[in-house]
C-alpha cells in the first residue's frame, strides 16, 4: 500500500519505519529541510531502540523515502497520516494549527480519493475540523474529490516503541465508512498475525479513547504517589502495598511504581488537554485537576528530602557548598526526552537552593545541555560524578542503575547518603551497607523514606 506520512517527529518516524518494514511504500514529510537531509543520509533525529537500524533498512531496499515535497507525497499514496505536534496552547487546549495546515496541505494536493488519518493526539472533534479544512481546499480548486477521515491514535511507550507498534496491544480505527475501515485493516493486517487486536468504533470514541488511557495511566501514578506520601508517614513500606493491591486482578501491577511524577510528550500534555475539552463542555473534571496538581508537586519531592538532609532551612540557599550526584535526566529509561521531565524541576530546584549539581544520563546529556547549559556538570560516566558529593539522586530507573557497585559509591561520595527516587535497591542491603538510604514511600529494613 501506498502511504504518506507528515510529520518526522518521533510518532511519525516510528510509524513510517513500522508501516515499510511489513512492506508498505512509505514517503515520510516534513517541512524541516535540515531534518529531511539528515535522515536521508541516516542521521535519526530522536533516540529509540531499533530505530535507526529499522529506517536504513528499509531505506536502502527502497520501501522508505523522505521528503519536503507535500504534494509529491500527496499524490502518490492512498493513506496520508497525519502525525505531527499538537504542543499545548496557554491555557491547556491542544493547538491544532499544525494538524489543520496538513489538512489544507492535502486538500490542495490530492488526485483522487484519499483517507486521510489523523495519528496525532487531538481532541474530541478534530476529524470534524480536518474534514472541514480539506472541503474547504478543494472548493477553492472547484473540484469534488471523495476522501475520509479516519482516527487512528498511537499507544506508543517511548523505548519501547518498535515493538508496541509491530505487536500491539490494540489498534484504534475510528472510522465511518466500511469501504475505509476495510482498507485499514488490511493496512494493519500484518500486526495482527498472532491475535486480532484491531477495535472499530465511531471517530469521536476513537479520539477520546487516546485521552482517556493517558489520563488513566497519569491517574494511577499520580495514586501511587500519594500512597508513598502516606506509607512514609504511617510507617508503612509502599512496595509491599504494590504487591498487596497489585495481585487483585482488577488492579494489576503496571502504572503503580512510585516516583518522582510522570513527564514526557504525553501525559502531561493530555491531561491538560481533556482538562481543557471538559471545560469546554461546563464539565468540572475535579479528578484530572488532582492528578494533575498531585504530579506537579511529586516532583519537589526529591529535592526537599536533599534540602532537608544536607542544607539548613533558614538559609536563602541552604545548599550553597553542597555537591549533588544525580543519575538520570530523561522522563523514563530508553530514551533522550526530557520534555517535563522530573529532572528538570528537580534540578532547578536544587541549582536554585546553592547545590553543585553533577549528572550523567546514558543518553539524555545533549538534551539536558539545551535545558542546563552550564550550569550543571556532566559526565558520560555515572562514578565520576560522585566523587566528593555529598549525596546521590537517583532519578531515572535506567537499567545501569539498578545494580550498581556500592562499594565504589561509599568511597566516592563525601557522606553515604542516597536518595533513592525510584526505589531501585534493598533497604536491608543499604543499611547494611552502611548508607544513609532515602527512598520514596517506604518504612522498612531499618529505614524510612520520611526525613524528619
Amino acid at each position: 500500500m501506498k502511504i504518506c506520512i507528515f510529520g518526522a517527529g518521533y510518532v511519525g518516524l516510528v510509524a513510517a519505519a513500522c508501516f515499510a518494514e511489513s512492506g508498505n511504500s512509505v514517503i515520510a514529510v516534513d517541512i524541516d529541510h535540515a531534518r529531511i537531509e539528515g535522515l536521508k543520509q541516516g542521521v535519526i533525529p530522536i533516540y529509540e531502540p531499533g530505530l535507526k537500524e529499522m529506517i536504513l533498512r528499509n531505506q536502502a531496499e527502497g520501501r522508505l523515502s523522505f521528503t519536503v515535497d507535500m504534494e509529491e507525497a500527496v499524490k502518490a499514496s492512498l493513506v496520508c497520516f497525519i502525525a505531527v505536534g499538537t504542543p499545548p496552547g496557554e491555557d491547556g487546549s491542544a493547538d491544532l494549527k499544525y494538524v489543520l495546515g496538513v489538512a489544507r496541505d492535502i486538500g490542495r494536493a490530492m488526485n483522487g480519493f484519499k483517507i486521510i488519518v489523523d495519528k496525532s493526539t487531538v481532541p474530541v472533534g478534530t476529524a470534524d475540523k480536518v474534514r472541514a479544512a480539506v472541503q474547504e481546499e478543494l472548493a477553492g480548486r472547484a473540484v469534488a474529490l471523495e476522501f475520509d477521515v479516519v482516527s487512528n491514535p498511537e499507544f506508543l511507550k517511548e523505548g519501547a516503541a518498535i515493538d508496541d507498534f509491530m505487536k500491539p496491544d490494540r489498534v484504534v480505527i475510528g472510522c465511518d465508512n466500511v469501504r475505509t475501515a476495510e482498507i485499514m485493516k488490511e493496512l494493519y493486517d500484518p500486526f495482527m498475525r498472532k491475535q486480532n487486536r484491531m477495535i472499530i468504533m465511531d471517530i469521536r470514541s476513537a479520539e477520546m479513547t487516546k485521552y482517556a488511557a493517558n489520563a488513566m495511566l497519569a491517574t494511577r501514578i499520580s495514586f501511587m504517589n500519594q500512597i508513598a506520601g502516606l506509607c512514609e508517614r504511617m510507617g508503612a513500606d509502599v512496595m509491599a502495598v504494590r504487591e498487596g493491591i497489585g495481585s487483585d486482578s482488577r488492579i494489576g501491577y503496571d502504572f503503580l511504581f512510585p516516583g518522582p511524577g510522570y513527564g514526557g510528550s504525553c501525559f502531561p500534555k493530555d491531561v491538560k488537554a481533556l482538562i481543557r475539552t471538559a471545560e469546554e463542555s461546563s464539565y468540572d473534571f475535579l479528578l484530572l485537576k488532582a492528578v494533575e496538581e498531585v504530579n506537579e508537586l511529586q516532583k519537589e519531592v526529591l529535592a526537599d528530602k536533599l534540602i532537608r538532609l544536607l542544607g539548613s532551612p533558614d538559609e536563602e540557599q541552604p545548599l550553597t557548598g553542597r555537591i549533588v550526584a544525580c543519575w538520570g535526566l530523561s522522563f523514563k529509561p530508553r530514551t533522550d526526552d526530557m520534555r517535563e521531565a522530573p529532572a528538570i524541576t528537580i534540578i532547578e530546584r536544587l541549582l536554585g537552593a546553592g547545590a553543585t549539581v553533577r549528572a550523567h544520563d546514558p543518553e539524555a546529556i545533549t538534551e539536558a545541555r539545551k535545558i542546563f547549559g552550564d550550569r550543571i556538570e556532566y559526565s558520560s560516566n555515572q562514578y565520576d560524578i560522585l566523587d566528593g558529593a555529598d549525596a546521590l539522586a537517583v532519578i531515572t530507573d535506567w537499567n545501569e542503575y539498578r545494580n550498581p557497585d556500592f562499594d565504589r559509591i561509599k568511597t566516592a561520595l563525601r557522606s553515604p547518603t542516597i536518595v533513592d527516587g525510584r526505589n531501585l535497591y534493598k533497604p536491608d542491603r543499604m543499611v547494611a551497607g552502611g548508607f544513609n538510604y532515602i527512598p520514596l514511600g517506604r518504612c522498612s529494613g531499618g529505614i524510612c523514606g520520611e526525613v524528619k
